[in-house]
């Protein structure tokens, strides 16, 4: 393979097609009219079942089963493969066009909440769950939930994208991409060695952002990758991840918005919809 040499000035190739063709563009904004649907419930969910999506859909299903009955909500599948975050009404609630994006319509005028961490920390302001309102267990789930947003993007735009997606396997983007995975796994797990949750005894908004991508990598449940990272050896961040598994309100959470699976659940409009199927 020849090395790449950039232009001087780089200008996108709009007629480029592959799976990511209506996801990557240079411009934001709409590039079509379409209404976002609206449900019956006050909060409103434009998301789709992938880490950060279950991020939220796992927060409304732990309101709900700690006994919270204003968080029911709608959950509406936004395909981002075909665009749909490109759509007027998905825009206006998010400008970034990136799910999840959440509309809480239980006031006199709807509040949009867009980017994930922004999103679990209102719904844990709004129903005092979650997240210390004060003091230091409240800023130390902030810094694991502030972690993890700018963590992430390591691991899924990079590691996920050049392991997993791109059109070629390249050595140098996987081997530093892995290597800063490996990295911020090994954080986790020696944060975990001494804490049963990432604020010691207790479960908050930063379990709930952090398990979907590191809890399910080193589940084996995510690029495929487990054994190229050797995930089984973060010991620790294994078996913190296994128990959250296995509360009822995150296996309901991460079946919400999926199109794809054993159970897929593109829309949940119900809690019932989650004991079908």
């Amino acid at each position: 393979m020849s090395e790449y040499v950039p232009p001087e000035v780089w200008t996108w190739d709009s007629t480029e097609t592959n799976r990511f063709s209506n996801i990557n563009r240079p411009i934001a904004g709409a590039t079509h009219e379409r209404a976002l649907p609206v449900g019956a419930h006050p909060l409103q969910l434009y998301s789709l079942g992938t880490p950060n999506g279950q991020k939220v859909t796992i927060m409304l299903e732990e309101l709900l089963a700690a006994g919270h009955e204003g968080a029911e909500y709608d959950a509406w599948a936004v395909n981002i493969l075909t665009g749909d975050q490109f759509g007027s009404g998905f825009v206006e609630v998010n400008p970034n066009s990136k799910i999840p994006a959440l509309v809480d319509r239980s006031g006199a005028e709807p509040v949009r909440v867009f980017e994930s961490g922004s999103i679990l920390v209102y719904l844990a302001e709004r129903f005092g769950a979650f997240l210390a309102p004060s003091g230091p267990q409240r800023t130390e789930a902030l810094n694991w939930l502030f972690w993890q947003m700018g963590a992430a993007p390591l691991l899924g735009g990079g590691f996920g994208h050049f392991y997993a997606y791109a059109p070629t396997k390249q050595r140098y983007p996987i081997d530093r991409y892995a290597m800063e995975v490996k990295r911020q796994l090994d954080v986790l797990d020696r944060h975990l060695a001494t804490n049963r949750y990432m604020v010691g005894d207790t479960y908050t908004i930063a379990d709930m952002a952090i398990w979907p991508w590191y809890g399910e990598l080193v589940r084996g449940r995510l690029y495929k990758a487990g054994t190229f990272l050797a995930v089984h050896t973060y010991t620790h961040v294994g078996r913190w991840a296994n128990e959250v598994a296995e509360r009822t309100a995150v296996r309901r959470g991460v079946r919400v918005n999926t199109t794809w699976g054993d159970r897929p659940l593109a829309e949940r409009h119900a809690a019932s919809d989650l004991d079908e199927g």
